[in-house]
């Protein structure tokens, strides 16, 4: 499958509904989407692999992975209707992948593969959310692809490093941000954002820095 094609496959994937701002559920673009996919891919840290899609909303990186060949596929999430959503969706395009409503701190299922777009942590009662992620993928996983804010970058790399694991390749974004609550002042606003792709143990893999085009 090429990327583009893969891309309008995740088009498909439902937002969710009645979306919580404290929750931060901003589904990621399917180009963002495709590519972080795409780049997991040529890793070898999909096809075949068990992965989890943490934090997963209505399941466009968990789609996403079950289509690019994934062995198996969890989908968690803490709220019950996007997982009702992503369940619907998985059924109706024969797409086996396993989904759970679950808090990020409860998670215990081991993958080869975490793919995650956590919460920025811009809400007030939600700072240091993307933190909980990261520590979780560090229990349970050996590789972590993570979407966050590129000016928490070097804050991150910081944890990162306290935790024993490393940072081996990064790559830039301008992500868009549609109207979706009353307190948004614009139709829509981009945020630059960066991945990370995370050994959670030192290793010797080259740290990559790929600028955006």
């Amino acid at each position: 499958m090429k990327q583009r094609q893969l891309e309008i496959l995740l088009q498909q994937v439902p937002p969710p509904q009645n979306p919580t701002p404290n929750l931060e559920q901003y589904m990621t673009p399917a180009p963002i989407a495709a590519d972080v996919l795409f780049t997991a891919y040529q890793w070898g840290d999909i096809e075949g692999k068990t992965v989890v899609d943490l934090g997963c909303g209505t399941g466009i990186f968990s789609v996403g992975a079950a289509y690019m060949g994934a062995h198996v596929v969890y989908g968690i999430d803490i709220d019950k209707k996007s997982i009702a959503l992503a369940k619907e969706y998985a059924g109706s395009k024969h797409l086996s992948i396993k989904y759970n409503a679950q808090e990020v701190t409860e998670v215990t299922t081991r993958c080869d593969t975490v793919l995650m777009n956590p919460p920025f942590g811009a809400q007030k009662g939600n700072q240091n959310a993307d933190r909980r992620f990261i520590e979780k993928g560090f229990e349970i996983t050996d590789v972590i692809y993570s979407l966050h804010l590129t000016k928490t970058v070097p804050f991150l790399e910081k944890m990162i490093r306290a935790l024993h694991g490393e940072m081996t390749y990064q790559k830039d974004y301008d992500f868009p941000i549609k109207w979706t609550f009353p307190f948004h002042e614009k139709k829509v606003m981009s945020y630059p954002v960066t991945l990370l792709r995370i050994q959670t143990h030192k290793s010797t893999s080259i740290h990559v820095k790929e600028p955006q085009p």
